[in-house]
């Protein structure tokens, strides 16, 4: 999971250092570096002042060069979007490690991103896991999820189910949905804990609700099986429809089985068809199959 620069700048909302520029100005010329940064800021996104990235580029740089980290960090998202500057990669991955030495987690976290994907950098797995690890130890959920990923999947380190878990469930804690459901997939498969059907079932719902699709389909799965909650082919055939609708094809794919069986939902075999014709098309194998087999059924 990436989040990079231009939802990452949220993380500098304007503060109330001061609420008049001319005050800001004033203090950033006396050598007060938080109000340079913080107007490099105004200037960067427009607000009490006009949009200049200019005057954005010299203040952020101003604050950077006085070892004000968020002036850094701000200066990087410059050079990597080219806002005012030409785009210099070199530029982007100096300042957010300056930045990120200076306690701006969102640069820990970026500069991670850029170093396990081997985006403009060499890659470098154990680099990248010690920046998410220090970006997830300053706060940013984004940070824990990606570490906790490294941990179960065994990128450049030895799986840890554990350490996977205790890091989904932090992200989970921390409002990311996302890493409810990773957790709810290590309860649902027993990896490294002791396999707990209805704790996975909660973790799913969660991030069904939250908006993670592939968390509704196997929820409905539960609900199919029985497997940790009361069997209700109706709760199960709604949850498929919500996995479907947010583009979850193997919830398009099952969804369309209960309208051919007529489980928890009227038979209706022309939109069990289009159903499966949704899967595939979203490139399910088994939807395409099972198009095809109930197209022959139907004589169509």
């Amino acid at each position: 999971m990436k989040k990079l620069f231009v939802l990452m700048v949220l993380l500098f909302s304007v503060n109330s250092y001061a609420n008049d520029v001319k005050s800001l100005e004033s203090k950033c010329n006396n050598g007060d570096l938080k109000s340079c940064a913080t107007l490099g800021i105004w200037y960067y996104e427009g607000e009490k002042v006009a949009l200049n990235y200019s005057k954005a580029k010299e203040l952020s740089e101003k604050a950077c060069n006085g070892g004000e980290a968020t002036g850094c960090y701000l200066l990087g998202v410059m050079y990597y979007l080219g806002q005012g500057v030409k785009k210099d990669f070199n530029k982007v991955v100096e300042l957010l490690q300056k930045s990120c030495d200076g306690g701006i987690v969102a640069g820990c976290y970026n500069l991670a991103v850029f170093y396990r994907d081997a985006t403009g950098v060499k890659q470098d797995l154990n680099k990248a896991r010690q920046l998410f690890e220090k970006s997830c130890n300053g706060g940013e959920t984004e940070g824990c999820y990606n570490l906790a990923s490294i941990y179960y999947n065994g990128d450049g380190v030895k799986k840890d189910f554990a350490k996977a878990r205790e890091l989904f469930e932090k992200s989970c804690r921390g409002g990311l949905v996302a890493g409810c459901y990773n957790l709810g997939l290590i309860y649902y498969e027993g990896s490294g804990v002791k396999q707990d059907y209805n704790l996975a079932g909660k973790l799913y719902e969660i991030a069904c609700n939250g908006g993670v699709a592939t968390g509704c389909n196997n929820l409905g799965l539960m609900y199919y099986g029985g497997k940790g909650v009361n069997q209700d082919y109706k709760k199960a055939t709604e949850l498929y429809e919500k996995a479907c609708n947010g583009g979850e094809a193997e919830g398009c794919n099952n969804l369309a089985i209960m309208y051919s069986e007529g489980k928890g939902i009227k038979k209706d075999f022309n939109k069990a068809l289009d159903l499966f014709r949704k899967a595939c098309d979203l490139k399910v194998q088994l939807g395409c199959d099972n198009y095809k087999k109930l197209k022959q059924i139907l004589g169509k």
